[in-house]
């Protein structure tokens, strides 16, 4: 199953999100700022990141700056900051989702399984296409 990073200073969301993907059978990863998670992420990059903005040592914002010079990741903000602007702003950063604190375990769920089953279908389309054999230009 794929891994999953949840980052968010917020010990109690941490764990109840954690013990819902893992009992999803996803692996799951956890930080409570952004400057560890930027470090970890840099040794092994999870399948889908899940960030709140508002945190200590480095906001999510600047996280996922920092990420997309790197990586494509799938991400989802997950954040109490539920102004319309902040919203727009994480998604033209390169958010693929934005979820408002309080929020759905449930929901939330499907948009990580709907965003790894995205990527998953990415990664076999790209291998197929590799696999193909090479037309020639020439009429036979």
């Amino acid at each position: 199953m794929p891994t999953i990073a949840l980052v968010d200073d917020d010990r109690n969301i941490l764990t109840s999100v954690s013990i819902m993907l893992e009992g999803e059978g996803f692996s799951v990863q956890t930080y409570n700022d952004g400057q560890s998670a930027y470090d970890a992420f840099g040794r092994s990059l999870p399948d889908l990141a899940v960030l709140d903005i508002k945190m200590p040592r480095m906001d999510g914002m600047d996280l996922l700056q920092r990420m997309r010079q790197k990586t494509n990741i799938p991400v989802i903000f997950l954040t109490s900051k539920d102004d319309e602007i902040d919203e727009i702003l994480g998604l033209r950063m390169g958010a693929d989702d934005y979820v408002k604190k309080p929020f759905s375990q449930r929901l939330l769920l499907e948009r990580i399984k709907h965003y790894c089953a995205a990527k998953r279908l990415k990664k076999e389309t790209l291998l197929q296409t590799a696999k193909r054999p090479k037309f020639s230009s020439e009429v036979i």
